[in-house]
């Protein structure tokens, strides 16, 4: 069973979402999505000031054994991006959800609504197998 905090939400498309408390939500990949990417060789970042709408296309994880569209779980404007990544993609393997953060967006709606919990998520993954 993968490690779920169950501080975060989920999207189906394997992304976490934390609640900033302050109208920001932080997001990354989930470990179940990381074990199964493999080792991460590169993170594509979106351009700080970029619209995002739920289910588009932010960027791009690479790793020794794939490449993987990451999708946007929320509505919103990239205001800061996890730019260590660019020099140490692994960290996305090592902490999916701490220093492994992708990006940061300032919520337009409240775009959590249809997230997961973490038991939510974690059927979808045991449906999977």
């Amino acid at each position: 069973m993968s490690n779920l905090p169950t501080n975060l939400r989920y999207a189906e498309s394997h992304e976490w979402v934390l609640d900033n408390k302050d109208g920001t939500v932080t997001v990354g990949i989930t470990d179940h999505a990381q074990q199964a990417l493999g080792d991460v060789v590169f993170v594509e970042l979106p351009e700080v000031g970029t619209a995002l709408s739920k289910g588009q296309e932010f960027g791009v994880i690479e790793s020794v054994k794939a490449a993987s569209d990451l999708y946007s779980p929320v509505v919103g404007e990239v205001i800061e991006v996890n730019d260590a990544l660019e020099d140490a993609p692994e960290t996305v393997n090592e902490a999916p959800y701490e220093g492994g953060w992708i990006m940061k967006v300032r919520l337009d709606s409240d775009s959590l609504d249809g997230l997961l919990d973490a038991d939510a998520y974690q059927a979808t993954l045991s449906a999977d197998d």
